[in-house]
């Protein structure tokens, strides 16, 4: 039975035409990792450089892999990155469903159709069962590929188990072009029959992808350059269905090191693994730009860029071939930067957790702890380990006392608390200006340099050598009454 062609014009119909057309398609599989991020960030950065459309397509053919609330982790991460999309499964669009297993109909539809203009064929054999092939296939051995329509079509009437096969030329060669790769072209006897349609009716990822990149009218393909050597096999089921073939975008892999890809299964970080070490959601986006991109021109020197920003620099000739290799050091400079180019108030705001982790001290202002962090803080989770000092003085020995730039050592230090002590229990105001000026008179007047009284200060108010912040603003920060607690202490060890 001949199938009907006027559903095909209905779908044809539909597609949006005449701007850039880019989708992100995940399989809600796990976490987003950096690659995956990198993926959407690119095509995002396409789609909002040509003024086009952004599609969100959740890509769920293989049941098998599904994870239990993947796909609000990829909504979550997407809204936390401002990667918006103009379609997709929660806003809808045009070109609807959004979710493949919501598609099945559809392939089932195209797949028909492709065996009907002899591209495709049904195929019985045992060896069929597993649906996704693992590419071992020999074609050239296939029965099925020899049978005619008919004796095929009565096969399946009876009720066989099928899989659809795509019919891949056995002579001559495939080329396709690709934006970063320039021309490729493969000896089609090199290529398997892949398995279009699974017993179970559902479609491989392999063809469920160029179904719906057609009928999603998408222009611009990124993906992993994995999928090079698929490359071949989606262009022959374009031109079987005499479909323009899309822009091609194969990006080279994000690497660990010079060997190895990154990988989850390696303990390498996802997306929310990087914000759990602290690094902030634009710092992480900037630095996975440029992983496999880089700026030219006037901003070929530019390093650090805001989402619009990249979204107005973002073009394909500054995408490379090589892969790129993460670097956390280099990520750890990047949020360095951004931290401290947040204005007080956003920075107080993202550091308020992590303060609080370690000042229970409800009197400690945040806010306060958090102007002295700023400038000296490279990932958020440094910060309970710096400030903890606020909550609780450490234990700490006299050692510390000593310090040869600062001309200290314990009878020197024990001098300068016993001096201390009196003038700041004397202050009618405990404010910065006050405590400033009160120390620096008294070092005037003890005939020392600065440094020679706010050390002794500084290690008796923290019980460490390395602070955020001075003795002046430690002391401003703990109060009086502990201040001087502390600096009694000090004493006391001296």
């Amino acid at each position: 039975m001949a199938l009907d062609r006027k559903y095909f014009e209905e779908m044809e119909a539909k597609i949006p035409r005449g701007k850039v057309r880019t989708r992100f398609a995940p399989s809600p599989t796990g976490y987003m990792h950096v690659g995956n991020l990198r993926t959407a960030l690119y095509t995002w950065l396409i789609a909002r450089n040509a003024g086009g459309t952004f599609i969100l397509r959740i890509e769920d053919t293989d049941q098998g892999r599904l994870v239990e609330g993947a796909t609000d982790v990829i909504y979550k991460t997407l809204a936390e990155c401002h990667l918006d999309h103009d379609e997709g499964p929660d806003v809808g669009g045009p070109v609807a469903p959004y979710i493949q297993s919501e598609r099945r109909d559809t392939y089932g539809r195209y797949a028909r159709l492709l065996v009907e203009k002899g591209r495709a064929y049904y195929c019985f054999c045992e060896k069929a069962e597993s649906g996704e092939d693992s590419g071992d296939f020999e074609r050239g051995v296939d029965p099925c590929r020899a049978l005619s329509l008919e004796e095929a079509q009565a096969r399946v009437d009876a009720g066989e188990p099928y899989v659809i096969r795509q019919r891949v030329p056995e002579e001559g060669s495939t080329t396709f072009h690709d934006a970063i790769f320039g021309d490729i072209t493969v000896e089609n006897k090199t290529l398997d029959d892949q398995v279009l349609i699974k017993q179970d009716g559902m479609p491989t990822y392999n063809f469920a992808n160029v179904i719906d990149d057609h009928l999603m009218g998408i222009t611009h393909v990124v993906r992993g350059s994995e999928y090079l050597s698929s490359a071949p096999k989606y262009n022959l089921l374009y031109e079987g269905f005499g479909w323009e073939v899309p822009t091609y975008v194969h990006c080279s892999p994000v690497m660990r090191d010079a060997q190895n890809k990154m990988s989850k299964r390696h303990g390498d970080p996802s997306y929310e693994d990087l914000k759990e070490q602290g690094f902030l959601t634009d710092a992480i986006l900037n630095y996975v730009a440029l992983l496999g991109w880089s700026p030219r021109g006037d901003i070929a020197e530019q390093e650090v860029f805001s989402l619009d920003e990249l979204a107005r620099a973002f073009d394909l000739e500054g995408m490379s071939k090589s892969p790129a290799i993460f670097d956390i050091e280099k990520l750890t400079h990047f949020n360095a930067l951004y931290l401290r180019a947040m204005t007080p108030e956003a920075f107080a705001e993202v550091a308020k957790p992590y303060i609080r982790q370690a000042v229970k001290d409800k009197r400690l202002s945040e806010e306060e702890i958090a102007a002295l962090l700023q400038a000296r803080c490279e990932r958020l989770t440094d910060i309970p380990e710096k400030v903890a000092f606020f909550d609780t003085l450490p234990e700490y020995s006299a050692d510390l006392f000593t310090n040869k730039k600062s001309k200290t050592n314990p009878e020197v230090s024990k001098a300068m608390l016993e001096a201390a002590i009196p003038m700041l229990e004397g202050l009618s105001y405990w404010t910065q200006d006050a405590i400033h000026s009160g120390l620096v008179a008294l070092a005037e007047q003890l005939e020392v340099k600065n440094a020679t009284l706010m050390w002794p200060v500084r290690v008796a108010a923290a019980g460490q050598s390395v602070t955020p912040g001075g003795a002046v603003e430690i002391c401003r920060v703990l109060g009086k009454d502990e201040t001087l607690r502390r600096l009694r202490l000090g004493l006391k060890k001296l």
